[in-house]
């Protein structure tokens, strides 16, 4: 997560600065032996030193490129006060050369113990308001990615429960019982399978890439039923894959945009395709689109971009070079380290 710089306004860090040089003159004013030019000329040098320091422990917590929650940094804070010591010796020599009279040894000693105190008030100060600004800063990306996960979720949902494929099964089934068709009562069978897969595996954010494969099977053969030979597919994963992990439907999404997309038919079926490569998994299939009506926002790679970037970190591959389409899922081998 990239992080934004702390700001501090100039307004803030001015007028503090002042304050803090008029309140390192109050106990000159209870003096008996008052003296105007000694008053301001130490005013000037804690107010310069304050400037001075707001803007180098600013600087100091701009060096950290990325937000990382922690607690003190001592070595940030030694620096400060090291940094702070050699200014604040600067200034004293500064001020010697003005007032000439003030002997340098005390004066040196107590502006070096005024100028640790401060920088350790500020150090302090802006330690504590970055701490706060991270914090809504990660609280803020939590709930962005929460809200990214329930809508993918949702979008899941909306493309299990498709009405259009259940349209599409129900006339299909109708269709094979007219016909008095053998395999009616296995279409009935992987039907209610399917959707039985849907309502135990929507709640899950990972299953074994098996059962993933046992949902595919189950949609496969509803799409065969319908298409007869109009698309085939070929899996060529090895056994030792079975047993990693997939958010669930997500192989069933990838051909079921395929076969949306993509003309099927048995004069021109689609061949589809499913093996590793490269530690990926990839399904492919030949290009041949629709023609008309084809105004895909690519709700569906979307949706499986999303959930694989919120377990993962990770974006899915898209490889589309015209004439072959390509997905390729990178591999979860075991779900606690995610």
């Amino acid at each position: 997560m990239e992080k934004k710089n702390l700001k501090i306004s100039t307004a803030t860090i001015w007028i503090s600065s002042v304050f803090l040089g008029l309140l390192s003159s109050v106990p000159q004013l209870a003096s008996h032996q008052f003296n105007w030019a000694e008053a301001v000329v130490n005013a000037a040098i804690t107010a310069v030193f304050a400037v001075l320091m707001w803007y180098f422990n600013l600087y100091m917590l701009s060096k950290q490129a990325t937000i990382k929650m922690q607690s003190i940094s001592y070595s940030k804070l030694l620096s400060t006060l090291l940094v702070g010591l050699v200014v604040m010796f600067g200034l004293a020599w500064v001020q010697q050369l003005i007032l000439s009279q003030i002997n340098f040894g005390p004066t040196m000693l107590m502006v070096e113990v005024r100028g640790i105190l401060i920088n350790l008030v500020f150090y302090m100060f802006l330690n504590l308001l970055q701490q706060n600004y991270e914090n809504q800063a990660v609280n803020m990306e939590l709930e962005r990615i929460r809200h990214d996960n329930l809508s993918a979720q949702y979008e899941l949902l909306k493309q299990q429960v498709n009405p259009h494929f259940l349209f599409n099964s129900l006339n299909t089934l109708k269709a094979m019982v007219e016909s008095d068709e053998a395999e009616s009562v296995d279409f009935i069978i992987k039907l209610s399978d399917f959707y039985r897969y849907t309502l135990e595996s929507r709640k899950l954010d990972l299953i074994n890439l098996s059962e993933e494969l046992h949902i595919l099977d189950a949609y496969i053969f509803l799409q065969k039923a319908r298409f007869d030979t109009g698309f085939t597919f070929e899996n060529t994963l090895s056994a030792d894959v079975f047993k990693t992990l997939v958010p669930p439907f997500t192989l069933q999404l990838l051909v079921e945009n395929c076969i949306k997309h993509n003309i099927v038919s048995a004069g021109k079926p689609l061949h589809i395709k499913l093996y590793t490569e490269n530690n990926k998994i990839v399904l492919q299939n030949q290009v041949q689109l629709k023609t008309g009506g084809n105004n895909s926002l690519g709700v569906g790679l979307t949706n499986i971009n999303l959930r694989y970037r919120h377990l993962l970190e990770q974006d899915i591959e898209v490889d589309d070079n015209g004439t072959i389409f390509k997905v390729k899922l990178p591999i979860i081998y075991e779900y606690h380290n995610y």
